[in-house]
């Protein structure tokens, strides 16, 4: 999955967040989801967040504590570069990978689950590999 960069301006958003508009689809890009969990840099510091649907568009949304310890306010012009956290389903064993392209039930909860939860869930299928009759139960 490639990382994406992108020139934007920092506007207000709810609360004293912000909101940086991301100038193309993630679902073209990625792969559909309802949010992209997503990491990166703005102007070189490091970020994380969920790129989400917001007025016929994507937006990421930074908190006033990352705003503050960046140096960054509201109406400054950024540089921006994100790519999607985690392990992806292109990045997948291969009977895994098949294992959600049969039950698409299943690919929808891996693809909503946070990074944290995706390699948990990948660590308890390999952790059968003296089993394979294990690990395609699992899978």
């Amino acid at each position: 999955m490639r990382a994406q960069r992108f020139a934007a301006r920092v506007v207000p958003g709810p609360g004293a967040r912000a909101v940086i508009t991301v100038p193309f689809d993630p679902d073209q890009a990625w792969g559909a989801k309802a949010e992209h969990p997503v990491g990166g840099t703005i102007n070189g510091r490091q970020v994380r967040g969920t790129i989400a649907a917001a007025g016929g568009g994507w937006a990421f949304t930074v908190t006033p504590m990352w705003l503050r310890d960046a140096g960054v306010v509201v109406g400054d012009d950024v540089i921006v570069e994100l790519a999607p956290e985690g392990p992806q389903r292109g990045d997948l064993a291969d009977d895994i990978a098949a294992a959600l392209e049969a039950n698409p039930a299943a690919a929808a909860f891996f693809d909503t689950l946070a990074q944290f939860y995706r390699k948990a869930y990948l660590r308890w299928i390999d952790g059968t590999t003296r089993r394979p009759d294990l690990r395609a139960a699992r899978a």
